[in-house]
């Protein structure tokens, strides 16, 4: 906490708390110390003279927290400034960025370090992609030194298609050896990424022969039964040895409904779908801009995503946010950039498709992205809550309020947004980290640097905030 400004102690007034348990609830919130005092009623006095602040006709949610994002795609010196922003803008208190490399994570971690702690506006955590023996060998030493509790596996890095990115290229049977660490260490999370590439691949080479190259052709290349059969195998294994499965970035009715089927023998399994998913089909007129993997699918997978999160099979809603340009998209389909930047829109694509068309319950919508990412990623207690004791990341949102998608607002280093001159319904307001307002009405007003590094732990070892 050397050198960071400490919020000061107020009284939030007149806001209708939101969170996985209640869908709406007039609450003041004490907030002392960056944290959760006490949860009141309306209007109770607190000590003489505390300062008061309203949230008087807005619904006060917990800090949200995207737990899927990507650094490394924008300018490196500017990216955690960039980046948070962008987060703070979509109510974001709380992001966690995914690494993939090659070296030793320890390396990785000093390195971004430097560039994270005196330039990010909200707390922040990282996921290790796990590549090659070396990163299984020091899997508990990430845990315990570094405090990275969840590591990401690409099930389609095999052999050439690993090594293009210079990294090994691994095989099931790394997969089978990173899930029985993981087993034996304990709470640990393998984020696997469900791809059969060796079918991609076949498919791939037969479109471009034929020169097809749409955004449906790309959603060809990639079947739902690439993704799905692949859940199957990733299920398998992790019931097989114990472990601790996270599926990012669902995208397919057949996919989501094989882990139905296996959560009734498993339930050690969490699943994930993106915005994306839930608003555009393979049919949208994008072109390579809609450049996604997995692809954008039917309008049929569409309404499966809407019902996974509704009947509880889709526990978390995140971005797979990638700052890249529009330069990056704007090339043939097969040479353009995959991916696009997401977490600003995230809430309010939720509260304008989910809330303002009743698929979805202020509650679900709080439970998704905030209670839910906090305990499967550790960061339970403190974060993904307003219960006393928390760390007081508050979202405050005006339900109601309906706006103009306009990228050049947001504040990311990429320049564009999938929702670009869309209307939504439904946007935060102020987004409070540690009891200090970060934005405040679209603008940033946090200093870089405020954002705090999370060291996650295991439960078995979590000693305090």
């Amino acid at each position: 906490m050397k050198g960071k400004k400490l919020a000061a102690d107020y009284v939030l007034r007149g806001g209708i708390l939101v969170d996985h348990e209640t869908e709406g609830t007039p609450t003041d919130l004490l907030i002392l110390d960056g944290k959760i005092a006490a949860r009141l009623a309306p209007g109770v006095a607190v000590a003489e003279g505390m300062p008061e602040q309203s949230a008087k006709g807005l619904h006060v949610f917990p800090g949200l927290i995207d737990a899927h994002v990507h650094f490394g795609f924008a300018e490196k010196i500017t990216e955690y400034e960039t980046e948070t922003i962008y987060a703070a803008q979509g109510g974001f208190t709380t992001v966690i960025g995914y690494f993939l490399n090659n070296e030793a994570y320890a390396d990785v971690f000093r390195r971004e370090q430097e560039y994270a702690r005196t330039r990010a506006y909200v707390d922040y955590a990282f996921h290790f992609s796990a590549a090659n023996e070396r990163h299984i060998a020091e899997l508990e030493d990430y845990v315990s030194t570094y405090g990275v509790t969840s590591f990401k596996y690409f099930m389609n890095f095999k052999g050439e298609e690993g090594r293009y990115l210079g990294l090994d290229g691994t095989d099931d049977s790394y997969l089978y050896d990173l899930l029985a660490a993981a087993a034996k260490i304990g709470d640990v999370t393998i984020v696997c990424h469900t791809e059969n590439i060796e079918i991609v691949n076949h498919i791939r080479r037969k479109l471009q022969a034929q020169g097809r190259a749409t955004l449906k052709d790309w959603s060809a290349s990639k079947p739902a039964f690439t993704e799905a059969e692949s859940c199957v195998r990733a299920m398998y294994f992790a019931e097989h040895l114990g472990a601790r499965l996270y599926i990012p970035h669902i995208s397919s009715r057949l996919a989501l409904d094989e882990v139905r089927k296996w959560r009734q023998r498993y339930d050690n399994v969490y699943v994930e779908t993106c915005p994306h998913y839930l608003t555009h089909t393979e049919d949208a007129d994008l072109g390579s801009l809609g450049k996604a993997n997995p692809p954008f699918r039917t309008a049929q997978d569409v309404e499966a995503m809407w019902e996974g999160l509704r009947d509880g099979s889709i526990d978390v809603v995140a971005s797979d946010h990638v700052p890249r340009k529009r330069a990056t998209k704007e090339k043939p389909l097969w040479l353009a950039s995959q991916g696009f930047p997401g977490t600003a829109t995230i809430l309010p694509v939720l509260l304008h498709e989910g809330y303002h068309k009743g698929r979805l319950s202020l509650r679900r919508i709080a439970e998704l992205l905030t209670a839910a990412p906090a305990r499967i990623f550790n960061l339970a207690p403190y974060k993904g809550s307003l219960n006393v004791g928390a760390q007081a990341d508050i979202t405050l949102v005006d339900i109601n309020r309906v706006r103009t998608v306009n990228p050049d607002e947001l504040g990311s280093y990429s320049d564009y947004s999938l929702y670009e001159g869309q209307e939504l319904k439904g946007w935060p307001v102020r987004t409070i980290v540690r009891g200090q307002t970060v934005m405040e009405d679209g603008k940033i007003i946090g200093q870089p640097g405020y954002g705090h590094y999370l060291h996650r732990s295991l439960p078995a070892t979590r000693t305090g905030a």
